[in-house]
C-alpha cells in the first residue's frame, strides 16, 4: 500500500504528541485513521488495569467492507512504520468483524450487524474510555442551531 503523505504527517503529529505515551499513541493513531476514514461509533477503551491481553481496545463500525479493509490497511501500514509488530489479523476476508492485534492494542472494525451481535461495547463498558479529540474527526459535527443559521436567508 502506498503511503499517503497527508495521513503520514498527521500520524506523525499524534505519535510524537507528548500527551500520548506509548502504547496510547498507537491507539490514538488508530483512532485518528478510523475517524478520518469516517468510521462510526468510535470508542477507545483503556484496559491496562483489567486485561493481560492488551492495553487499549478500539471499537468502530464501517459502513461497508471496502471501508473496513481500508481502515485496517491504513492502520497496519502506519503502525508498522512506527515500530509496531502486527501479531495477527482476523476476519479480513469476510470483513464482518476485522480484528487487528499489535499486542499492545487491539482494533475491532465491525461491518453490518456484527457489532450488535457480539456486543463488545457492553463487555468493555466497565473500563474507562479514552477521550478522542474533536480535531481527529474528518469534519466538525454540526448542531441543529448551526444548520438553521446557515440556512437563514437562503429560502
Amino acid at each position: 500500500m502506498a503511503i499517503n503523505e497527508y495521513v503520514q504527517g498527521e500520524v506523525n503529529k499524534v505519535i510524537t504528541n507528548s500527551a500520548f505515551e506509548f502504547p496510547l499513541n498507537h491507539a490514538m493513531v488508530s483512532a485518528w485513521i478510523i475517524a478520518n476514514f469516517k468510521g462510526e461509533n468510535l470508542k477507545v477503551f483503556d484496559l491496562r488495569k483489567t486485561s493481560a491481553l492488551c492495553d487499549y481496545s478500539i471499537l468502530a463500525t464501517a459502513q461497508n467492507v471496502t471501508q473496513a479493509r481500508a481502515m485496517v490497511d491504513e492502520i497496519s501500514t502506519n503502525l508498522k512504520t512506527n515500530g509496531a509488530a502486527i501479531v495477527s489479523y482476523e476476519g479480513y476476508e469476510s470483513a464482518d468483524w476485522i480484528l487487528l492485534d499489535t499486542g499492545d492494542i487491539i482494533v475491532h472494525i465491525f461491518n453490518g450487524p456484527a457489532r450488535d451481535i457480539y456486543d463488545l461495547d457492553m463487555i468493555l463498558a466497565k473500563n474507562p474510555q479514552v477521550k478522542i479529540p474533536e480535531d481527529f474527526y474528518f469534519g466538525k459535527p454540526t448542531t441543529a442551531s448551526n444548520e438553521k443559521a446557515d440556512l437563514k436567508g437562503y429560502f
